[in-house]
Parts: structure tokens; sequence; C-alpha cells
């Protein structure tokens, strides 16, 4: 009967750490609200994942993502599809060719609203902030509630995205390249807590 007592304990032990290992882990991920994807979950509303990000005001929900062509890649001919590289919040490594997906996530009559699209890019020059634009797209109504564009980046710098109507604007922040303190943070995501 010993070896057999000595072979439950064993078990029990090893169920008693692993136990205490998903505990753990489920309780640093609570303590530093980290999604899965180790940015703060405030990002997404409930329910709201796979990569997308929201933005909020008073008039409008939208959710965005978007995925990223290298600018040096060539595509080979016989290839059945590129290599898009998906982007975290508006974060685009470096100048490229951005394919960006937006959601009219609330409220629904957003649909039947004109929105115009532009793209500027911000620089700051002598403590002034200077905006380019880069593209624009005319007011029209989105009835499937996504937009969808492709998005030309030729500089790193710091770019926003404005859907505009006559009532309302919303800007989605994205920047083109990343310095030491975002491949710092992106290392060290997890322990960064932001209150």
């Amino acid at each position: 009967m010993l070896p057999k007592l000595q072979l439950s304990s064993r078990k029990s032990q090893l169920a008693a750490i692993l136990a205490g290992a998903i505990v753990v882990f489920i309780a640093f991920g609570a303590l530093y609200r980290a999604s899965s994807q180790g940015d703060s979950s405030e990002t997404y509303p409930k329910g709201f994942r796979g990569g997308a990000c929201t933005i909020e005001t008073k008039a409008l929900t939208i959710g965005y993502s978007g995925y990223y062509l290298p600018e040096n890649y060539v595509a080979p001919e016989d290839t059945i599809r590129s290599p898009h590289i998906p982007i975290q919040c508006g974060k685009v490594p470096e100048p490229s060719t951005l394919d960006i997906t937006i959601d009219l996530l609330y409220p629904e009559t957003a649909r039947d609203i004109p929105l115009a699209i532009r793209l500027i890019k911000v620089e700051v020059i002598d403590a002034k902030k200077v905006e380019y634009e880069v593209l624009t797209i005319p007011s029209q109504k989105y009835p499937s509630g996504v937009i969808t564009q492709t998005l030309k980046m030729d500089e790193a710098g710091q770019y926003i995205l404005y859907l505009n109507s006559s009532d309302l604007q919303v800007e989605v922040p994205l920047k083109v390249g990343f310095d030491w303190k975002d491949h710092f943070k992106k290392t060290f995501s997890t322990f960064l807590k932001k209150d």
C-alpha cells in the first residue's frame, strides 16, 4: 500500500502546483488588466476582441484594425496572397502601405450619416503643431457599417485619420515608425500598468 499512497500523493502535489500556476496567471492578468494581446484590456469593449481597437465619442463608437505590407516587399508572381502583418492600435512599425478597416459599432444609425475621411500628417515645427493633408475622401454613407481604405504612408511620424460629418468628428491616431520607447513598452507591456 505504501507505493500507491506515494503515487497518489505525487499526483495531488502535481495537481496543486498546476492549479496554483493557473491561479497566479489569472491573478496576474487581472492585476495588470492585460488582454490576451498584452495591451490594456480597457481598449476593448465587452465582447469585442480579435485585434481591433476602439474609440468612443459621445456620438459614435468605432472599432478599427489594420494590416500593413512592408515597403520593400516584392510579391512573387506565383503568390496567392501577400504577407500583410497586423498592427496594434494604430502603431505601424515602418513606412508602408496600410489597409485599415473601421467598423461603425454604435449607434447603428451612423450607417446613414455621410462621413468624410481625411488623413493628415502631424509635425511639430517651432513648438507649433502643423498638419499636412495626405488624403481626402468626400462624404458618403456606409450602409454596411464597414469602411475599408488603403493608405500609403511614405514617412515615419504621427498621422491622424479623421472621420467627419456635420455633427461629429472622430480621430484615429496612427504612428508610423517605432522608437526605443515603443520597443521598451512592447517588451515590458505586461509589467507597465496604466492608471
